[in-house]
């Protein structure tokens, strides 16, 4: 169903994609938008090891909730800050793209819990009552999705892994 990646050289390992998924903030959901015009939208999400799933946040309405509930198919891509090497023009980066369906959790224990989740992913050093309160103040508008990873690939950039193979990246 899905193609093998065609610059196979540079495709991270599964573990590799997982640690990029980790460490990274923000990433693009692509869904089907209204009149099958692609839709993009930068997000903050929380990859869950434990369960192999992605989970974002957002309103309970608008253009991304329209989308899922048109077609659940989603695309959501990832990428590090990459590098520059002096005297090159080259961005040297890691990405990942996931393909999967995204769904609206229902359940409030399981929105709570995904909630608390990217809370403390993004705010580590705060209290447990800090963030206690600020999820109750915004409960009620407030949309948990979950994406089931169907499949994932990720690439580094080609002088990244020759690097990586002993051929050496760098122009010279």
């Amino acid at each position: 169903m899905f193609p093998a990646m065609r610059r196979w050289k540079q495709q991270l390992t599964q573990q590799a994609c997982v640690e990029l998924l980790k460490q990274e903030p923000r990433g693009v959901l692509s869904l089907m938008g209204e009149d099958g015009y692609p839709y993009g939208l930068p997000i903050s999400y929380w990859y869950c090891e434990a369960d192999g799933k992605i989970y974002f946040h957002g309103a309970k309405s608008g253009h991304k909730i329209d989308a899922i509930q048109c077609c659940n198919k989603a695309s959501f891509c990832v990428y590090d800050q990459g590098f520059r090497r002096e005297g090159e023009w080259a961005l040297n980066i890691k990405s990942v793209i996931v393909f999967g369906r995204v769904r609206v959790l229902e359940n409030e224990a399981q929105m709570r819990a995904a909630i608390e989740l990217l809370a403390r992913r993004y705010f580590p050093e705060d209290s447990a009552e800090n963030r206690r309160r600020a999820i109750e103040r915004e409960w009620a508008g407030l949309c948990m999705l979950e994406m089931d990873i169907e499949h994932l690939s990720g690439k580094e950039a080609v002088e990244l892994a020759r690097e990586r193979a002993g051929e050496g990246g760098s122009k010279q």
